[in-house]
């Protein structure tokens, strides 16, 4: 009897708020518990489905995000190895000057 108090004022609450799909008696209905061999309603496949829909849509969200995080990463990496090496090669560059303009370009000995 609890149960029925509560659900038909679940249903009034929802019918304040927006329009219900289902009469009372029917969301009774559709909350009892069926046996494992009776086949599902319509409704209740569709309840499903769109649930599944939501936590794969949620799942994929994540992993984007994830990956976009992660590609981030990996290029403020190489940004930062790349600078490191542009530093050490003009240090290099600095150190090795032997008064030749630009040492690099006309001092290669090819």
């Amino acid at each position: 009897m609890a149960w029925r108090q509560l659900l038909s004022s679940t249903v009034v609450l929802l019918f304040s708020v927006e329009k219900i799909f289902m009469q009372e008696s029917d969301a009774l209905n559709f909350l009892k518990k069926r046996s494992k061999r009776s086949p599902r309603s319509r409704d209740e496949v569709n309840a499903e489905n769109r649930q599944k829909l939501r936590v794969e849509e949620l799942r994929r969200e994540y992993h984007e995000e994830q990956r976009n995080e992660f590609e981030n990463f990996v290029e403020e990496q190489n940004d930062e190895q790349e600078e490191r090496r542009r530093e050490a090669v003009e240090q290099w560059r600095q150190w090795h000057y032997d008064g030749l303009s630009p040492s690099y370009l006309y001092n290669r000995h090819i």
